[in-house]
């Protein structure tokens, strides 16, 4: 095989949960780009369907599906929206996800449990309706957006990174229950240059206490997707990935 071989996802049908905009707007243009067809989804309609519009410029099909991928409900008609489309789904991506920064003592119930929502029921949840049917489809990858607060857990942001922590166990549990048709692994990103980036002070814009020394361009974290979608990491299984420039 070439290397071009390695990455191909022709063929491919991809489902990207916060896929209209910063992390998940670029691994649904690379996945396309690459050869799948993607199915888009996040809570507004207008903005996948805005992304699925570009997908389809670039000769692919692509379905744009609004709904909250924190909610059981919601994530139910996802899933049947996508088969109702698709005969199968290839590829999932759990990348929606929300990180408010608050002192602890001021994080109420209902903030605490909209981020375990989004970070690790909801991804729990597509991971399981959607790897089931992988599995009797004969094969499939999911790939799980995680956060260097997993492993380096910082002040104000400890409901979301204990999400985090969790998501990289169900990684790991659910690598093991799939397999061995379905693959399972994670990508633990670091700082990057996202639409939430614009909230940040401009000193945090522009350094980053990794050893790259900066935040990461969107874009960079498609090399690391693409090789946990395709062929090229066929044997890697239960790995959380970090893609954070090094983060200290």
């Amino acid at each position: 095989m070439t290397v071009q071989n390695y990455f191909d996802l022709a063929g491919k049908v991809a489902l990207i949960t916060g896929g209209s905009r910063g992390l998940g707007r670029e691994m649904a243009l690379a996945f396309a780009d690459a050869g799948a067809d993607v199915i888009v989804s996040s809570r507004k309609l207008e903005s996948c369907e805005e992304v699925t519009a570009q997908i389809r410029g670039m000769g692919r099909r692509s379905l744009a599906v609004a709904a909250h991928a924190g909610k059981w409900a919601e994530i139910d008609g996802l899933v049947a929206a996508a088969y109702a489309t698709f005969p199968q789904i290839d590829i999932l991506v759990n990348n929606a996800g929300m990180s408010p920064s608050m002192p602890s003592p001021q994080v109420t119930e209902e903030l605490f449990d909209k981020v375990v929502s989004l970070n690790f029921k909801g991804p729990f949840r597509l991971s399981a309706l959607v790897g089931q049917r992988m599995m009797s489809a004969g094969g499939g990858c999911i790939i799980n957006i995680s956060s260097g607060a997993a492993f380096k857990p910082m002040p104000n942001v400890v409901a979301y990174a204990g999400a985090k922590a969790a998501l990289n166990a169900m990684t790991v549990s659910l690598a093991q229950e799939f397999a061995p048709a379905v693959r399972v692994n994670a990508i633990a990103a670091g700082p990057f240059l996202t639409d939430i980036s614009k909230a940040w002070p401009e000193e945090a814009r522009r350094t980053a206490n990794n050893a790259a020394g900066r935040p990461g361009r969107p874009d960079e974290i498609v090399t690391t997707a693409l090789y946990l979608a395709s062929t090229a990491s066929s044997y890697v299984n239960g790995a959380v990935v970090r893609c954070d420039g090094g983060l200290r």
